[in-house]
């Protein structure tokens, strides 16, 4: 007894997810087991109401500057977090919705440059546990792609 079993769902290494809670209804992610959080591209941010809130901006497209979207939203936390190059950053925590091939989970997810990585985001396997996920390293996009202007736009191509 206790733990509840979900039916399993299996899905790529990457996926489309959409953040409804934010407007950002499309960011290509990152799948990653062995990252424990999830993990945001974010930029200006700035800590509000004494630590209690913090505003954000999310650019949902790879090397593009558009359709940035500004955020408020509690602070969930504050965290170390070490990459697998063994850098360590001090980060903002916050609960953001995702929706993955049909299932909304909340991800603990930090707020970090993510400029220099290939995808905006990255879901880390405390979200993907709880939305009942398995990865299959050998597959993409499992829950269909974005539609095509969607994917030009994160190319750089519109």
């Amino acid at each position: 007894m206790g733990e509840t079993i979900h039916s399993s769902t299996v899905v790529g290494w990457r996926e489309w997810v959409a953040l409804p809670a934010i407007d950002v209804p499309w960011v290509k992610a990152k799948l990653d087991t062995g990252a424990r959080s999830s993990a945001l591209h974010a930029f200006d941010v700035e800590e509000l109401d004494g630590g209690a809130r913090v505003r954000f901006h999310v650019r949902p497209w790879q090397d593009s500057d558009r359709d940035a979207v500004a955020v408020e939203c509690p602070i969930h936390d504050r965290r170390l977090v070490r990459s697998s190059s063994g850098h360590a950053e001090h980060r903002y925590v916050v609960l953001v919705e995702l929706e993955l091939c049909g299932r909304r989970v909340q991800a603990e997810t930090t707020l970090t440059n993510r400029d220099e990585m290939g995808f905006r985001m990255l879901v880390g396997r405390q979200a993907l546990r709880q939305g009942g996920f398995v990865v299959d390293a050998s597959r993409s996009f499992v829950g269909g792609k974005a539609p095509r202007p969607v994917r030009r736009r994160n190319r750089g191509k519109v």
